[in-house]
């Protein structure tokens, strides 16, 4: 069975990027079936560059649903709801200012008609400047992602890998259709592509793709940026207070929890409960002298758990030299 694309995109405000995104989309080798449009009150020149693009678009027959939202709804909300208006069997995830590479679609669609039980796919990506100027660094890289972390989601793994930590970029994402009445509505703290990605990868296959496939910009106005950290960026991360931060996270853990407990990945459950207690020790730790911390910071080493859910050693430092 021959499976139909929808582009799913979200804008406001991009008239400064936009139209090099658009044409990428109609660049495509294999162009989608529709585009879906999401236009989050946008005030300046998008309204009129989308305008110009259905035009375009429904003279090559792809179908398009514009949508101009009369309120704002931030660019969680509205991924959301414009998810919900696409018809296609695969969806894939753009943002306004990027550019996407020519084989894109082709390459990704071929990897889900290969094997039906991957619910979600991901890719490597590009980083360009303002101008879209090479970076030198991939999506991959300034995340410092691990082979073995990849081989991990290689080997349909991908849960724990997605526990530990984000690696999904949404506009390098593409996903089935059946994935989002299930996943959606997002859980509360968690940003839509890395909540659609831990989903999926409970449900189902959940893979990535280790070749770029989209030019990632970088710029002041980025929702969610990416950049390669230096030594003092690094040093600054170690001794920053985390407890807020912790406790955020025990937030999310909870709505994962209860997303889980619907689907019943009982196996995912287990491994959640896990991480929920040490992430309960490490807001303890807080309240306790820099001292007093060494026993339970080097029992929790001595389990594992600064490996399985943070950055090993570089988690284990945080934890001795953070302020709370």
């Amino acid at each position: 069975m021959t499976l139909t694309v929808s582009v799913v995109l979200c804008t406001y405000n991009g008239e400064a990027y936009l139209g090099e995104q658009l044409d990428s989309l109609l660049s495509q080798t294999r162009l989608p079936d529709e585009v879906v449009i999401g236009d989050d009150g946008s005030t300046d020149a998008t309204p009129a560059l989308l305008e110009s693009f259905t035009v375009r678009a429904k003279q090559l027959g792809i179908v398009v649903q514009l949508v101009h939202r009369s309120h704002n709804l931030g660019f969680i909300g509205n991924f959301s709801e414009t998810m919900r208006l696409a018809n296609g069997d695969l969806l894939f995830l753009c943002d306004q200012d990027d550019v996407w590479l020519p084989g894109k679609l082709a390459t990704m669609e071929q990897r889900f008609d290969e094997d039906p039980d991957l619910l979600m796919l991901c890719t490597d990506a590009q980083l360009i400047g303002a101008r879209g100027e090479d970076l030198g660094v991939t999506l991959f890289g300034a995340l410092e992602l691990k082979s073995w972390e990849l081989a991990q989601v290689h080997g349909n793994c991908a849960f724990g890998v997605l526990l530990r930590r984000s690696m999904v970029t949404g506009a390098t994402a593409g996903l089935r259709k059946t994935l989002v009445s299930s996943a959606l509505p997002v859980g509360p703290g968690w940003i839509h592509d890395e909540w659609l990605a831990i989903v999926a990868s409970s449900m189902g296959r959940m893979d990535a793709l280790e070749e770029s496939w989209i030019k990632y910009r970088q710029h002041t106005h980025n929702q969610i940026g990416m950049r390669k950290r230096g030594a003092l960026d690094k040093w600054r991360d170690l001794v920053r207070p985390r407890r807020a931060q912790f406790e955020a996270e025990l937030v999310r853990l909870a709505a994962l929890q209860a997303q889980l407990e619907r689907s019943g990945a009982v196996a995912q459950l287990a491994e959640l409960a896990r991480k929920s207690g040490h992430f309960r020790i490490r807001v303890a730790l807080g309240r306790r002298s820099r001292l007093l911390r060494w026993p339970l910071v080097m029992r929790e080493a001595r389990a594992g758990n600064y490996r399985r859910y943070g950055t090993g050693m570089r988690s284990v430092l945080r934890d001795l030299l953070r302020h709370d």
